[in-house]
């Protein structure tokens, strides 16, 4: 596993559920009183966010987790749908202890949160969502459309490591760590791209489940997605924002990788979130 005597991330792996799941944690401060619990994006991993990691480490404190299947925890395929997925984070939550944790869930985590608020009222203080697929219709770009809606049997014979490498080419202000970087390869490495499609996949038959239960989530939801986000275009923030009854809509000015492109912006959300909830 690579390291970075510079970053904060300190990966560790504990047994959830059955599962090897990958988390890390930052120094314990019992003073903060709010913990989140933060949920990697695809096709990245925890590393996602070390360039807001010490902002959000000020307000609250941090657990981070690849969810199964993604970054370097291990799958189950029962689990790759948002619904199944929802479920799980609720059992991360009760396997570590956060009572009542502010929950950051971009791209894949968008969807998995909204599940997990909504068929757990008051488990959760708040939701950081956005940048991933939420609307109906499917409201989705390139890549993604296809990897959604088309055959991706020929996936299956592409290293993963290739798929990543053209994501991290559409950065347009952030570069990795050499730590993250080769975290986010290694990650996908082989068959583990391919594998992990099957969750996206689920979003035709699920997101119109999840649409039908917005209108029930109590939960205070910042939705914050890039405003030039071409993979998964604003409508999608905004269908959610529209439907959810306690919820905020921030557009950054950045594309799909927020959380890295516009990352000074993206803490800034998600901190005063916090500070109002």
């Amino acid at each position: 596993m690579p390291t970075d005597i510079t970053t904060p991330i300190r990966p560790e792996i504990r047994l959830i559920d059955g599962l090897a799941i990958r988390i890390a944690q930052g120094e314990r401060n019992p003073a903060l009183g709010a913990e989140a619990l933060l949920l990697s994006p695809w096709p990245e991993s925890l590393y996602a966010f070390e360039p807001t990691w010490a902002r959000l480490a000020e307000h609250a404190n941090l657990t981070a987790v690849d969810l199964p299947g993604f970054g370097h925890s291990e799958r189950r395929e029962a689990l790759m749908s948002p619904s199944a997925m929802g479920e799980f984070i609720v059992k991360i939550a009760d396997a570590l202890g956060l009572e009542y944790p502010h929950v950051v869930g971009p791209d894949v985590g968008t969807s998995a949160s909204l599940f997990a608020a909504a068929r757990h009222p008051g488990r959760f203080r708040s939701l950081v969502v956005g940048t991933g697929g939420a609307a109906v219709p499917l409201e989705l770009g390139e890549p993604l459309k296809g990897w959604v809606q088309d055959d991706v049997e020929g996936y299956r014979s592409i290293d993963g490591r290739e798929v990543v490498k053209i994501a991290l080419g559409t950065l347009e202000r952030y570069t990795p760590s050499d730590a993250a970087r080769e975290d986010y390869l290694s990650a996908y490495a082989g068959e583990r791209f391919y594998q992990s499609l099957s969750y996206v996949r689920k979003y035709p038959q699920e997101l119109p489940v999840l649409r039908d239960l917005l209108s029930k989530i109590g939960t205070p939801v910042n939705v914050v997605s890039g405003a030039n986000d071409t993979v998964v275009p604003r409508g999608n923030a905004e269908f959610l924002a529209e439907r959810l009854p306690n919820a905020n809509l921030a557009l950054t000015d950045a594309g799909h990788f927020i959380w890295e492109d516009g990352a000074d912006a993206y803490a800034t959300e998600v901190v005063s979130w916090w500070e109002r909830h």
